[in-house]
């Protein structure tokens, strides 16, 4: 196992501390990994591995337990002598009524408890009235483009290119899901293993989670939603798009489609922010896939929404690192990224090619109006446009990925 160092620092802190952990993000993202790592950083502590419980919902091994209270007498069962135990539950939303057992467990023994799960419902305000102020979450996303090059070079036997710029190409068609690059698949075989996975997301995480009986229509409104990325637009767009074809389509219905993609990580929602009123706006958002390679997997590779797929790369790199994104408004001008994390700020602007004057100036005019000492930055493909213009340095965005000063 490669050890993901950023969830690492984010969930090893909390070790033997009185929150349940909750590990949140997409299907085969890491999750289940990250507790094995947690399993062998205790078993180093010399933690005794009969204290160590661990409990797999997606295992037959453990498909009896279909109740709150076979879920509670199988972990009271696993606890034995007066040594602190620790329970580490991966895919804990199986189990509907969880949230009792692990408020009672906290309650009624000495144990540390590590939970993973592939939808927010499981932070939702019921684990929040159970567990108000004890748990912390750490969100998992698939692989950044430095943990990419960490996975290419241990497990494909390969030699990476000495360019980033030219591994970058790879990454961008492949993404970042951890077992495409356990092995030296072809674009053909890892697209069909993406779409497998998000097909078990729509159907587990989506379908059966919401009770949603219209699936054909929840897939149309994700291919919307990917033919859309970049593109501000709201629920209303996506019904009027519908009524378009001839289907007719109730708004609500989109809300909860939305909310439900949301949930399960598939889509991420990035509210505009106006950078003169400073305010969050609540109309004409923007969503972004959970990783690039679903876009490719079930639309197919079209370059013609290339700057999209790149601010879509951007801004899960800025949600990795602990930013809240937002698009930023400007007048009737737009800044792709405005990226905030406590008393930092940075501006973004993502494009594929810097090849036209008028290029250049949409995409650093909104920058170049703001006036505070906020970083700002010109991301794109090219790989000999250098300029500097007034301060706003133009940064590859292979090297923006890799970059550690922001």
């Amino acid at each position: 196992m490669i050890g993901r160092q950023l969830y690492i620092e984010r969930l090893f802190p909390f070790i033997d501390k009185p929150f349940v952990k909750v590990i949140t993000g997409l299907r085969r993202c890491g999750k289940s990994v990250l507790l094995m790592m947690l399993r062998n950083e205790l078993l180093e502590r010399k933690i005794a591995e009969d204290c160590i419980i661990y409990i797999n919902f997606e295992s037959f091994e453990h498909s009896e337990i279909d109740t709150p209270k076979k879920f509670y007498e199988t972990i009271k069962s696993k606890i034995t002598g007066t040594n602190k135990h620790y329970l580490l539950v991966d895919e804990v939303q199986e189990v509907e009524g969880w949230e009792k057992v692990i408020n009672s467990c906290m309650v009624d023994f000495d144990i540390d408890i590590y939970i993973t799960g592939s939808n927010s419902h499981i932070l939702s305000s019921e684990l929040a009235t159970f567990l108000a102020g004890r748990y912390v979450e750490i969100h998992i996303q698939t692989l950044s483009f430095n943990e990419y090059l960490q996975f290419k070079n241990v497990y494909n036997n390969s030699v990476l290119s000495e360019s980033n710029k030219t591994e970058f190409q790879s990454f961008l068609r492949l993404g970042g899901f951890p077992v495409i690059h356990t092995a030296p698949y072809s674009a053909e075989n890892a697209y069909k293993i993406v779409y497998d996975i998000y097909s078990s997301a729509i159907l587990r995480d989506t379908v059966q989670r919401h009770n949603i009986r219209d699936v054909e229509l929840l897939e149309r409104v994700v291919k919307f939603i990917l033919d859309n990325i970049g593109n501000c637009f709201s629920a209303k767009n996506i019904a009027d798009y519908f009524k378009s074809q001839y289907r007719k389509v109730d708004l609500n219905t989109i809300y909860n489609y939305l909310q439900a993609l949301e949930a399960a990580f598939i889509v991420y929602k990035t509210h505009r922010y106006d950078v003169v009123g400073k305010e969050i706006l609540k109309t004409q958002e923007k969503y972004y896939v959970g990783d690039q390679s679903i876009l490719y997997a079930v639309m197919g590779v079209k370059d013609r929404n290339i700057s999209g797929v790149l601010e879509n790369i951007v801004m899960l790199e800025l949600k990795r690192r602990g930013y809240a994104v937002y698009v930023g408004k400007l007048d009737k001008r737009e800044i792709d990224f405005i990226a905030i994390k406590q008393d930092k700020k940075i501006y973004v602007q993502v494009t594929y090619k810097l090849a036209e004057p008028a290029t250049i100036e949409r995409e650093y005019s909104p920058l170049l109006s703001i006036r505070d000492q906020y970083p700002k930055y010109v991301v794109s493909m090219d790989e000999t446009w250098n300029d500097n213009i007034e301060g706003v340095p133009h940064v590859h965005i292979a090297d923006f990925l890799l970059a550690n000063y922001y």
